[in-house]
């Protein structure tokens, strides 16, 4: 008997899982908290949430690698930024495979103290794997924010960019998406 013309073939792909530390790094106020609460949450508060110390967050995505799918857990690590954490931060960094180094692209200084973050973190994981966040692309009408400068940041820490904004959702799962990418296929 003969097989009718409109058999489809079938791949199975093989599902691996996967479960990969990510730190949220940045200065105060710069939307860290909230890029995390709409990655995992798809939920956005207006007032701010100050971190006090350091809250772990977790969400799966699927990411494709070759002939296979990874169920990636991404355990976020939202480290607070103040001066009483900064001496056990290191020992929060450790293991870390990713970051999700955010600025407030109003404000000028938090890019450039996106260096100062992916050095200390560099030290301690020497391979890690950066993407930078843009953030509060929702607020672009009050200032003109200095894109070059951020482009250039990104450039020197060998990092991707993206404009997002934490209140409307804009580009904060590209963001966190392009991250676990990195993460599987490096």
């Amino acid at each position: 008997m003969r097989a009718p013309a409109f058999a489809l073939t079938l791949r199975c792909l093989s599902v691996i899982t996967v479960s990969k530390k990510v730190c949220l790094l940045g200065d105060f106020a710069v939307g860290k908290t909230s890029l995390v609460r709409r990655f995992v949450y798809n939920i956005f508060e207006d007032k701010c949430l100050s971190t006090m110390g350091v809250k772990v967050s977790r969400r799966v995505i699927a990411v494709p690698a070759a002939d296979e799918m990874v169920e990636l857990a991404i355990m976020l690590w939202d480290l607070a930024d103040s001066e009483e954490f900064d001496g056990v931060r290191i020992s929060y960094l450790r293991g870390a495979a990713g970051a999700l180094a955010v600025c407030d692209m109003n404000r000028p200084t938090t890019v450039d103290s996106l260096r100062s973050y992916a050095l200390e973190l560099r030290a301690v994981n020497p391979h890690v794997h950066l993407v930078v966040a843009a953030n509060k692309a929702d607020l672009l009408g009050k200032v003109k924010p200095n894109e070059e400068q951020i482009r250039t940041v990104a450039a020197e820490l060998r990092a991707p960019y993206f404009v997002t904004s934490a209140k409307t959702g804009e580009h904060v799962e590209d963001a966190f998406r392009q991250l676990g990418r990195l993460l599987i296929w490096e």
